[in-house]
C-alpha cells in the first residue's frame, strides 16, 4: 500500500475531496431502462429481468409466502441465530433512534409537530456479487420501527438467506428483480409491483443512477457509490487497522481505503501488514485506490478526515470530538467496521462520494414525515398580528395581511 507524504498526501486528498461519481457514462442507457418500464409496465420488467437475471418469462415476479416460509424452515440454526441477534440490536437502535412528537405553548400559541410514517417504501437488497442479507434487515427494520405499513422488497434472484430474513421480519412483499429496472417499477409502478412513496438501499452504478433519474417522482434516500473506509490513528495495532481495510476493500474492486496516521511507524507497519492479503477483490481496490497518507501533525490528519468526508471512518477516543463529516464512526480498537456492516444495531446504508458532508447514514427518520402543528388562541393571534400584517405588506401580498386582519381588526 502506497505511502504519501507532504506534496503528493496533499493533492491525494484534494483529489478524493472531490471525487465524483460516473453516472454520466451509464445515464443514457439508464435512462432508456427507465422510461421503457414507466411506459410499458411489467413487460419491460419481465424482459429485463428475462435478459439480466435469467427469470423464466412464466415465473412469478413475486416471491410467494410459501416459499418466504420454507425459506426461514430450511434455514440453519446457525443463520437463524445471527438473524435474530442482528435483527434485536438493529431494531433496538432505531426504537431509541426514532424522533419525537412534541408540543409547547407561549403566548397563546401552541406549536409542535406530529410524526407519521410513510405510506410505502421500496427497499433494495444488491444481488451480484453477495446475498447482502444485512441489507435486508438494515433497510426493512427501521421502516417497520417508523410504521411504514407497506414495505415491498425487491432483489435480483433472492437467495434463499434473503428470502429467510424477510420471513423472520414478516415481510410479504418480495420481488425477484433487480437493476435500473426494479428502481423504475417502484417509482412508478406496474401491474405486479405498486409503486411506492420512498426507495431505500443501496446498489450498483445502474441502480443508482436509476435512482437519480427517479427522484423528482419518488423519494430516495441518497446516491451512494463504492465502499469507503478511512482510518485515521496514530497508535492503533497495525493488524487491526490492516483488518479493516482488507474487509471493506472487499466490497468491490472500485472500493476506496484509506489510513490516515502521524506516525511513520505505524504507516511503515500497515503497509507491511497488508501485503500478503489472500483476497483477490480487496487486493485490486488496495492497488488501485488505496493509500496511506502520513500528514505532518495531528490538525492535518484531522482536517484531511474531514475533507474526505467518507462513508465509514475509525478514529483513536481522543479525535471522536474533532470527526465533522463521516457516514458512520467507529472508535477505538476493538469497533471493527465489520460489526456495524452486520449486528451492532446503527445502519450501514451510508453516504459516499462526499455526501458525509451534508447528511449521515440511512436512520428512521427517513421512513417518518415531521409535521408542524399550530394552534393560536385570538389573544395568540393579535399578539404578532402587526408584525405579520407589516411583513405581508413589505412583501406587497394584502390578502395576507387582510387575513389577519379579519380576525383582529386593529392589527
Amino acid at each position: 500500500m502506497r505511502i504519501l507524504s507532504g506534496d503528493a498526501a496533499s493533492r491525494r486528498v484534494r483529489k478524493l475531496e472531490f471525487r465524483g461519481s460516473e453516472f454520466a457514462t451509464v445515464e443514457p442507457k439508464v435512462r432508456k431502462i427507465v422510461d421503457n418500464v414507466r411506459r410499458s409496465g411489467d413487460r419491460a420488467l419481465r424482459k429485463y429481468a428475462a435478459q439480466w437475471d435469467g427469470l423464466p418469462l412464466d415465473h412469478d415476479l413475486r416471491v410467494s409466502q410459501a416459499e418466504l416460509e420454507a425459506a426461514w424452515a430450511m434455514a440453519p440454526q446457525g443463520l437463524r441465530r445471527s438473524l435474530r441477534q442482528a435483527a434485536g440490536n438493529i431494531r433496538r437502535f432505531c426504537q431509541w433512534q426514532r424522533p419525537r412528537e412534541w408540543s409547547r405553548r407561549a403566548g397563546g400559541i401552541s406549536l409542535g409537530q406530529v410524526v407519521r410514517p410513510l405510506g410505502s417504501v421500496g427497499c433494495y437488497v444488491p444481488g451480484g456479487r453477495h446475498p447482502l442479507v444485512s441489507t435486508l434487515l438494515m433497510t426493512v427494520i427501521p421502516a417497520q420501527v417508523a410504521g411504514v405499513a407497506n414495505i415491498r422488497v425487491v432483489s435480483p434472484n433472492p437467495s434463499s438467506e434473503v428470502l429467510a430474513a424477510a420471513s423472520l421480519l414478516g415481510i410479504r412483499e418480495v420481488y425477484r428483480v433487480g437493476g435500473a429496472q426494479a428502481v423504475a417499477a417502484l417509482a412508478y409502478g406496474t401491474a405486479s409491483l405498486p409503486r411506492v412513496d420512498k426507495i431505500v438501499g443501496p446498489g450498483n452504478i445502474f441502480v443508482t443512477t436509476a435512482k437519480k433519474l427517479v427522484s423528482f417522482d419518488c423519494a430516495i434516500d441518497f446516491l451512494a457509490g463504492p465502499t469507503e473506509v478511512v482510518i485515521l490513528s496514530d497508535r492503533c495495532r497495525a493488524k487491526f487497522i490492516a483488518a479493516d481495510l482488507v474487509a471493506q476493500a472487499e466490497h468491490d474492486p472500485a472500493a476506496l481505503p484509506i489510513f490516515i496516521t502521524i506516525s511513520k511507524r505505524l504507516a511503515r507497519d500497515v503497509s507491511q501488514a497488508i501485503l500478503n492479503i489472500g483476497n483477490p477483490v480487496a487486493t485490486q481496490s488496495i492497488r488501485r485506490n488505496g493509500a496511506i497518507l502520513l500528514a505532518a501533525s495531528r490538525s492535518e490528519a484531522l482536517a484531511w478526515a474531514n475533507r474526505i468526508a467518507a462513508e465509514h471512518i475509525t478514529v483513536d477516543a481522543k479525535d471522536l470530538p474533532f470527526i465533522q463529516n463521516a457516514g458512520s464512526i467507529f472508535v477505538g480498537d476493538y469497533s471493527a467496521q465489520a460489526a456495524g456492516d452486520y449486528a451492532s444495531g446503527p445502519n450501514h446504508v451510508l453516504p459516499t462520494a462526499g455526501i458525509a458532508r451534508f447528511r449521515g447514514g440511512l436512520t428512521v427518520h427517513d421512513f417518518v414525515k415531521v409535521i408542524t402543528v399550530q394552534r393560536l388562541s385570538k389573544p395568540g393571534l393579535r399578539n404578532i398580528g402587526k408584525t405579520v400584517t407589516y411583513l405581508a405588506e413589505v412583501e406587497g401580498l394584502t390578502a395576507h395581511a387582510g387575513s389577519i386582519r379579519a380576525r383582529c381588526p386593529d392589527a
